[in-house]
C-alpha cells in the first residue's frame, strides 16, 4: 500500500514544504482549543449568521500572547497561516492576508489542508469554475474566466460531463441550510484561491523540486558508509581548532557590526520595497550611483572585501590611487578577475593582454611583484587557464589590503566621501495605502516579452516615412538657431541689407518651393524690372491659384522621383550662393505686383536658421516644363530667371542691386 501511495504521489509528501506544513497544523490546533484557543462566536455578516467566526485582531493578540512575540510579528504569522489555507476569510477572498480589524475569518476543515495531499487536478477545478459561472450567471472575475476559456478549449471532449458534474452539485447546495452553504462555499473558494492563486499574487504552496525519497531515513549500514564516517573522523582530528570562547566572541563581533546592515534584523530605508512598492531604496543603492548613503561608505570601513565588492566603492578607491600613483594595482586585480569570470574564447588573449599591460619588461603599468610570484605566474602562462595569475593576484591584494587600504581610509578622499553622504528618512505608508499597492501590484513582464515590445517598436519606428523630408542623406542633424531683427521689403531707395520674411509670397519657404515647381508653368507671368541691358522677358498668365489634380501630380512625382538636382533653384545651404546660369541682379519673388516695390513695413520677427552640413542639401524637385522654361530664360540673357533669397542672409552690393 505504501509502495502504491508513493507512485501514485510522486513522492510529494516527501518535499521540504511538508515540515513546515506540519508545525503550522500543531499550531492550528491548539487555537482550535475549546478552552485555550481562540474564541470563537457566531457572527452576523449582513443577513446571514455565520457559526463560529473569528475577528483578525483576536487572531493576531492570540499569537501575540501564545509566543510572546510582537504584534507585527504575530501578523506576519497569521498571514502565513492564511496563505497556507489553515484560515479562510470570509470577506475578502482574493488576499489572503491577516487584517488586524473585525474581519471575519474561520478555521478551514481538515478535508482542505494541504497536509492532505490532494492531487490539484484540472478537471475539479473546471468543475468549480462552471459552477461558479452557473451562481454567478457568467459573471466572473478576469483570470477566473480567462482559465474557464482555457480549460474549455482544453477538455472539450468532456466538457458535458463537467457541466453536468457542475450542475449536480450546484443543486445539492441549494438543499442545504443558508448558513451551511455560506460557508461551504467560502471554504472551496479559498482552497482554490490558495492552490490556484490570480495573477500577481504569491503562493503560499511554492516548494522546489519533488523528492523521491524520505530524507530523514534511516540509511543503510554498508562498508561504505563506515568508511566515509572514517574518512571524516581522520579529517576533524587533523583540522586546527580554536576555543570556544574565541569564535564565539569573533561571531559576537561580527553580528554587532553588521546588525546596522542586515536586511532581515534592521529596517530598509527609506522604505522596503518589496512591501511599498516605492523603488526609491534601490535608486540610492545602484551600483554606480553618484552620492551613496551613510549606511553603504560605513560597509567600506569593515573589511578591504567589502570595499571591493561595492562598484562604487571601488570607484572611490581607484581616485585614491589615482592620486597616489598606484593605481595599476587596482587595475591589474580587475583584469584578473575578468580574466576568472569570462568567458572562455577570449581567455588566451586577456593573459597575453595582462602580462604585456603588467608584467611583461617595460610594461606600460608594471606592477611590483615578488621573484618567486612572478616566476611562477610567467611559467603558468606557457599554458593559460582562469587561475594562471592567482598567485600575483592575491599579492597585489594583500599589498593594497596592507598598505593602500589603512591610508584610504585616513585620506581626505575617503573623507569627503563620507561627508557627503546621505541619510534617507523612513518613509511611513499606513496600512490602507499598503493594501492598495498589494491590490494594484501586477507581475512584471517577461524579458523575452520586453525584447518583442522593443523591436515592435523599432520596426513601426523604421516603418514610419515623412513624406515631407526631401533630402536621401538626413543622417547629420541640422542646427537650429533663432535670429530676431526688423523686417525690411527691398525697395528703389532703400538698401536691400535686410533679410525677407520667411515663409509668404515674398520668400516662401523651400518646401512650398518645391511642392510648386511642377507647376510652374502654370504660373502667372507679369513684365519684370530691366537687368540694366533692356532685357525683359514675359509669362503666360494664369487664371486662379494651381489646380488640385497638379498638386497632386507634382507629390506623386516628388515621392517617386526622389531628390533630383535642380539648375534653377539654389541649394539650401547655411550660405546661400545664387544658382549657375541666373541673373547676378536680386528679383523679388511676389506672384502679385513683382515689378513695383512693395511698400517699407517695419516689425519684430523671429526666424529660424537650419545649419544643414554641405553634405546634407536639398535639393527641391522640379518638372520637365519648368526644365525647359529654365533653357529658354538662359537663353534669353537672364530674362525670367529666378533666385532663392534665404531670409537670414544679408544682401551686399556684391549679389544685390547696384
Amino acid at each position: 500500500m505504501t509502495i502504491r501511495n508513493t507512485l501514485l504521489d510522486h513522492g510529494q509528501r516527501y518535499r521540504p514544504r511538508m515540515a513546515c506544513l506540519k508545525k503550522a497544523e500543531k499550531v492550528v490546533l491548539e487555537m482550535q482549543d475549546p478552552k485555550t484557543g481562540v474564541k470563537s462566536q457566531p457572527q452576523r455578516l449582513v443577513i446571514t449568521t455565520i457559526p463560529h467566526a473569528i475577528t483578525g485582531e483576536d487572531i493576531i493578540a492570540w499569537l501575540a500572547d501564545r509566543f510572546q512575540i510582537e504584534a507585527q510579528e504575530a501578523r506576519n504569522f497569521a498571514s502565513m497561516l492564511v496563505a497556507l489555507g489553515y484560515i479562510y476569510p470570509i470577506q475578502d477572498h482574493k488576499r489572503l492576508v491577516i487584517k488586524p480589524d473585525a474581519s471575519l475569518y474561520r478555521f478551514q476543515t481538515p478535508y482542505f489542508w494541504p497536509t492532505q495531499q490532494w492531487p490539484v487536478e484540472d478537471t475539479d477545478y473546471a468543475i468549480y469554475l462552471a459552477k461558479r459561472n452557473i451562481r454567478k450567471k457568467g459573471l466572473l472575475e478576469l483570470h477566473e474566466q480567462e482559465q474557464y476559456n482555457r480549460l474549455h478549449k482544453w477538455m472539450n471532449h468532456k466538457w458535458d460531463f463537467i457541466v453536468m458534474q457542475a450542475k449536480e452539485q450546484y443543486r445539492a447546495a441549494k438543499e442545504r441550510k443558508k448558513p451551511d452553504r455560506v460557508v461551504f462555499e467560502c471554504q472551496e473558494r479559498a482552497y482554490w484561491v490558495v492552490h490556484r492563486p490570480p495573477p500577481g499574487t504569491v503562493s503560499g504552496m511554492d516548494y522546489g523540486l519533488d523528492r523521491r525519497i524520505d530524507p530523514n531515513a534511516d540509511e543503510v549500514k554498508t562498508p561504505d558508509y563506515y568508511q566515509r564516517i572514517m574518512i571524516f573522523t581522520q579529517q576533524s582530528i587533523m583540522r586546527p581548532r580554536v576555543k570556544s570562547s574565541v569564535s564565539i566572541g569573533a561571531l559576537v563581533k561580527y553580528c554587532a557590526t553588521y546588525n546596522s546592515h542586515d536586511p532581515f534584523l534592521s529596517k530598509c530605508l527609506p522604505s522596503n520595497p518589496w512591501l511599498t512598492d516605492d523603488v526609491t531604496y534601490w535608486a540610492l543603492n545602484m551600483p554606480n550611483v553618484e552620492i551613496p548613503t551613510r549606511k553603504r561608505v560605513e560597509r567600506w570601513t569593515f573589511s578591504f572585501g567589502e570595499l571591493l565588492s561595492d562598484p562604487r566603492g571601488r570607484n572611490d578607491f581607484r581616485l585614491f590611487l589615482k592620486k597616489e600613483f598606484s593605481g595599476e594595482n587596482l587595475a591589474f586585480w580587475e583584469c584578473c578577475e575578468d580574466l576568472k569570470w569570462g568567458t572562455a574564447a577570449t581567455m588566451r588573449e586577456k593573459a597575453e593582454q595582462i602580462y604585456k599591460t603588467f608584467l611583461a619588461r617595460g610594461a606600460p603599468r608594471w606592477i611590483n611583484i615578488d621573484g618567486k610570484t612572478m616566476e611562477i605566474t610567467v611559467k603558468g602562462l606557457k599554458h593559460p587557464h582562469r587561475y594562471v595569475l592567482d598567485a600575483a593576484q592575491t599579492h597585489i591584494y594583500m599589498l593594497m589590503k596592507k598598505d593602500s587600504y589603512g591610508r584610504y581610509m585616513k585620506s581626505l578622499v575617503f573623507k569627503e566621501t563620507l561627508k557627503k553622504a546621505i541619510c534617507p528618512e523612513e518613509h511611513k505608508f499606513s496600512d490602507a495605502q499598503l493594501e492598495q499597492n498589494a491590490r494594484n501590484r501586477r507581475p512584471s513582464l517577461s524579458p523575452i516579452v520586453l525584447r518583442q515590445l522593443e523591436q515592435e517598436q523599432k520596426a513601426k519606428m523604421a516603418a514610419t516615412v515623412d513624406i515631407t523630408q526631401l533630402c536621401r542623406f538626413t543622417t547629420p542633424v541640422p542646427h537650429l538657431a533663432v535670429y530676431s531683427g526688423i523686417t525690411d521689403f527691398p525697395s528703389s531707395n532703400a538698401s536691400p541689407s535686410l533679410p525677407f520674411v520667411a515663409n509668404t509670397p515674398v520668400c516662401p519657404s523651400p518646401i512650398s518651393l518645391a511642392l510648386d515647381s511642377n507647376s510652374a508653368s502654370e504660373r502667372r507671368a507679369e513684365p519684370s524690372e530691366g537687368d540694366g541691358e533692356g532685357n525683359s522677358g514675359t509669362r503666360a498668365p494664369v487664371v486662379g491659384n494651381m489646380p488640385k489634380s497638379r498638386m497632386a501630380l507634382s507629390l506623386r512625382r516628388l515621392l517617386k522621383r526622389g531628390c533630383t538636382p535642380s539648375n534653377v533653384f539654389a541649394s539650401l545651404s547655411p550660405k546661400c550662393h545664387s544658382a549657375a546660369g541666373t541673373s547676378s541682379r536680386i528679383q523679388p519673388i511676389s506672384p502679385d505686383q513683382p515689378s513695383q516695390a512693395p511698400p517699407r513695413r517695419i516689425g519684430n520677427f523671429f526666424q529660424i536658421k537650419v545649419d544643414i552640413p554641405p553634405e546634407c542639401r536639398i535639393y527641391p524637385i522640379e518638372s520637365e516644363d519648368e526644365e525647359e522654361e529654365n533653357r529658354a530664360a538662359s537663353r534669353g540673357g537672364g530674362v525670367g530667371a529666378k533666385e532663392i533669397i534665404c531670409p537670414w542672409e544679408s544682401l551686399t552690393p556684391q549679389n544685390g542691386t547696384g
